[in-house]
This record gives structure tokens, sequence and C-alpha cells, in this order.
């Protein structure tokens, strides 16, 4: 009877193991994916505050509340299982998805900085809405609608990085990089749409160093948002770009990827200090190139020979 106590305990105690390296594991892989995506996931926390423009400032967090609860559902009823099936029966297919998604990153990235320097904006208006009900749906459908796209993007990335593993692994790793990003993203947005009332409410303070901190936050603001959205352009192309060169390499056509690779490790060698960050930086500044440049060819066919071919017949 205590041999088989003991056997039993050693059971026990292998599972616990097997489960915490599991656990381990789950969160290894989620983790790489988060990192992967991380260009998608600050373009979705720039774009969303703009969603709660025109709102009362009572329903500000129960509508990012409302598109929070969309984008999970985006990803763990739609896009988790659609992953699954991609990853066991079409498994060829994650490469070029993931090339599209990266040209669709460069497209987003370009055209936002076509719009900055000619001063026009593609963005959705809303004016002439006066029922709030209305308003409120109006804003949350288009919000979901875009993190739909946001989303489908960081699941291929996450299904890319796990490695060959069972269907149930991805499943849970899939499941923990949905979950875990739409917290953070939208944890953030939450924070960010508030920060001027919580810098107008310190402001009220009697203490001049929390009123200074208050009306700090408050002036912060339109600066956070800017950098956000700068930044967020920055890391589309860089990350887009890169999609563009890995996949090219896996399709035979390394000459980019080895061009770069190649001036970035020279370049780093060259430097006195922090070589290896250096030479992140001119892979990453050389992945944001070509992105842009396939972004430009991208905004080019779709908007400026379009509107070419619609000139044309006023010619004559």
């Amino acid at each position: 009877m205590p041999g088989g106590l003991v056997a039993l305990l050693d059971d026990i105690a292998m599972i616990a193991k097997l489960a915490a390296a599991s656990v381990d594991d789950v969160a290894a892989a989620a983790g790489r994916a988060g990192v992967k995506a991380a260009g998608v996931v600050i373009d979705d926390t720039a774009v969303t505050p703009r969603y709660v423009v025109g709102l009362t400032p009572d329903r500000e967090l129960p509508i990012i509340a409302k598109i929070a609860a969309g984008s999970l559902r985006n990803k763990l009823l739609v896009l988790l299982p659609a992953a699954l099936l991609l990853s066991s029966f079409a498994p060829w297919a994650i490469t070029p998805l993931l090339m599209i998604g990266g040209a669709y990153l460069c497209f987003e990235a370009t055209e936002k900085i076509v719009e900055a320097v000619t001063g026009t904006s593609h963005a959705r208006e809303v004016v002439g809405i006066t029922d709030p009900k209305e308003l409120e749906s109006r804003q949350v459908g288009g919000a979901v609608r875009t993190d739909f796209i946001l989303s489908a993007e960081i699941m291929v990335i996450a299904l890319s990085d796990i490695p060959e593993q069972s269907v149930l692994m991805q499943g849970v790793v899939l499941a923990a990089v949905g979950i875990a990003i739409t917290v953070g993203v939208y944890g953030v947005v939450g924070l960010i749409v508030k920060m001027d009332d919580i810098g107008l409410h310190l402001a009220r303070r009697r203490s001049a160093g929390v009123r200074a901190i208050g009306r700090g936050l408050v002036r912060a603001m339109p600066l956070l948002l800017e950098g956000l959205s700068t930044l967020g352009v920055v890391a589309m192309a860089w990350v887009g770009g890169g999609f563009i060169v890995h996949g090219l390499s896996e399709f035979g056509l390394g000459v980019v990827s080895h061009g770069l690779h190649d001036v970035a490790k020279a370049v780093g060698h060259a430097s006195p200090v922090a070589s290896g960050l250096v030479e992140w930086l001119v892979g990453a500044v050389g992945a944001a190139i070509v992105g842009m440049v396939v972004g430009g060819v991208i905004v080019a066919v779709l908007h400026l020979i379009p509107r070419k071919a619609g000139h044309a017949p006023q010619a004559h």
C-alpha cells in the first residue's frame, strides 16, 4: 500500500511537471507571437481612441468595453477556429497570408503618410447623427470591423510563430495571445481616453504639485495621441516590410533578405558602441524602407491610377 501511494505521488509529480512545462511553452510561444505582432498591436491602440470622439465622457469606457468584447469574439469564435483549420489543412498558405497581411500594413502606413503630407483623409465621418444610441452603434460597429482585420493579422502572425505542436496546444497559445492582446490594447485605450479626465480631476486638487501633474496630463494628451499615431505608422511599415522580406526569402528570392542582413551586420560591426542594437535598428529601417516601397506601389495603384483614369474622359 505505501508503495502504491509513492507510485501515485510520483505520477502526480510527473503530471505536474508536464503541466508546468506546457504552461511555460504556452507563455513562451505567446510572448514571441506578441512581439511579432507589435506593429499591428500599436496600430490597433492608436486607431481605437478616435471611435469615442463625439461621445459623452460617461459613455467612453462602456463603448471601449463593447469594442473589446467584439474584438474578443472575433478572435476566439471566428479567427481562432479558422487559424486551426488553416494550420491543419493548408499550412502552406501561412506564408502567403503573412505577405498579404504585410502588404496591407505597408499600404496602411504609406497611405497615412500620404494623407499627412497632402492634408487629406479617408477616415469615415459620423456627422449628422443626433441619436446617441445610433452614434454608439455606428462607432462600435466600425471599430469592431476594423479590429477584425487587425485581429486576423495578429492571429496569423501568432500561428506562424507556434512550433510544431498539437492542435490543442496551438489553440491554447492562440487563445492566450488573443486574450492577452485584447486586454492589453483596450486597457491602454481606456487609460488614454480617460487621461484628460484624470488630469482635470487632479488639476482641481489643493496640492500645487498634484495640480501641476493634472495640467501636465491634459497637455500631454494630444502629444500622446500624435506620438502613438506616428509610432503606429513606423511599426506598420517595419513589420509589414519584414513579412514581405521573409516571404520572398521563403520563395527563393532571398537577395533582399541577405542584402539587408549583410548591411545591418556591417554597420553593427563598425559601430563602436551597442553594435547589436545598431545592427537591429539598421535591419528594422531596411525592412521599413522595403515596406514603404511596397506600400507606395499599392497606394499608386489604388489611388493615383484610378484618379487619372477617372479624369481621362473629361479631356475629350
